[in-house]
């Protein structure tokens, strides 16, 4: 049996005025998704509980077939696995954008997609100015560059009391775009330490080389470090010993590459995935296809509609599920046809909601079609048909159904 998992990360959406009353996945031209909704099980998921934070970080943990109440212990340390960076009992690791805060408002959660060179001769200045202003953090807490604006900052902790605790909360700066931060710097056990730091990056970056760059040629400014996603290690159980196969994640995104480090899957880089608007569908199509001749099970993350999300762009959202349906899931679904046994899977992570550019918690649409997968009676696979179909809670156990044979959980 051969498997594929499809994420549109962040597709799942409201009715749209702009999109005469139909939500991104009703207004997009999308055969191959509505082909496998007439042969397969369409239904509706909810991947984030309601005491945990409505992101990737959480959803795709469950939608990858983990319990995010059990497994979930905050972002930034699924970032550091997809970088290698082993934590400790005693260290914590905190996600660090680059971004621009323009008065009290954040302008823009990617500070104009800083480019990692651009963003590492920048963290390297916040580590100077880190260790110049707080000198009693030196050699304890180091900036980590990673993708762009995706950048870690690490604890190594030696014993003592701990810097944060369950209390700690921080904003994801993408569910502050457009609106005012005064508000929503971190709240809880060690946030002042972590808003100490965030405010004095103002100063560290301000003149810097790069931003100047930046300006000159009509760019953003990266103006700040923002902090967030605080967490420590988290203990995964191997995916193969839970669920008797192994994976492949195709992503462009470190969460998911770090989640994939986890559970033991292995990791595919394809040229000309990027994790923006501009990534290359096909080559993703092509690198899935390529590596069913090996694996068993293949995950392919799209980050696109996610990004079109955080936009407020309509338009860009459907023409991203649109190019997910014609150069993923067709090409994916076809070949699978000429290999027996299989069964594909598409469901996004979580809802991104163009109105208010931030993820949300909610259910979201998936459908499921191949072998011994009984048809569930819908046409088209979006929202409102979903509604109509199965529901599996919680989402974590659409994993185990996915895999195994028929569809248990129903309501």
């Amino acid at each position: 049996m051969k498997f594929v998992i499809v994420i549109p990360d962040g597709a799942a959406d409201e009715p749209q005025e702009s999109l005469g009353g139909k939500t991104p996945f009703q207004a997009a031209r999308t055969p191959a998704l509505d082909a496998l909704a007439a042969r397969g099980c369409v239904g509706l998921t909810n991947h984030v509980p309601e005491s945990l934070p409505p992101g990737s970080e959480v959803a795709c943990m469950s939608l990858m077939g983990y319990d995010p109440l059990v497994s979930f212990t905050g972002r930034a340390p699924l970032e550091a696995a997809a970088q290698g960076i082993h934590l400790g009992p005693h260290d914590w690791a905190v996600r660090c954008n680059l971004v621009t805060v323009v008065g009290d408002t954040m302008d823009d959660f990617t500070a104009g997609h800083v480019t990692s060179p651009e963003a590492t001769e920048l963290l390297a200045a916040a580590q100077k100015g880190l260790e110049a202003d707080f000198p009693e953090l030196a050699g304890s807490w180091s900036f980590v560059p990673g993708v762009s604006y995706r950048n870690l900052l690490i604890h190594r902790g030696t014993g003592g009391p701990p810097p944060f605790d369950g209390s700690l909360r921080a904003t994801p700066p993408h569910d502050l775009m457009d609106k005012s931060v005064a508000d929503d710097f971190p709240r809880g056990a060690g946030s002042r330490l972590l808003t100490d730091i965030m405010s004095a990056s103002a100063t560290w970056l301000a003149d810097h080389p790069v931003n100047r760059s930046r300006i000159a040629a009509g760019r953003r400014p990266a103006t700040h470090v923002w902090l967030w996603g605080v967490g420590r290690a988290p203990a995964f159980e191997p995916f193969v010993s839970k669920y008797g196969t192994s994976g492949t994640m195709i992503t462009a995104v470190d969460l998911l590459r770090g989640l994939a480090a986890l559970a033991g899957w292995k990791r595919l880089e394809v040229p000309g995935a990027t994790g923006y608007l501009d990534t290359d569908y096909a080559a993703k199509g092509r690198a899935a296809i390529a590596e069913l001749a090996t694996a068993d099970l293949v995950c392919v993350h799209v980050e696109a509609p996610d990004e079109a999300s955080h936009q407020g762009d309509a338009a860009e959202k459907v023409k991203a599920i649109e190019e997910i349906d014609a150069k993923i899931v067709a090409p994916i679904a076809s070949h699978l046809a000429t290999l027996g046994e299989h069964r594909i899977l598409v469901c996004p992570d979580h809802p991104t909601f163009i109105a208010t550019k931030t993820h949300s918690r909610g259910h979201v649409p998936f459908v499921m079609a191949g072998t011994d997968i009984p048809a569930s009676g819908q046409t088209t696979y979006d929202e409102i048909a979903a509604a109509s179909g199965r529901r599996i809670e919680p989402g974590w156990q659409l994993m185990g159904d996915f895999l195994k044979k028929g569809v248990s959980h129903q309501i």
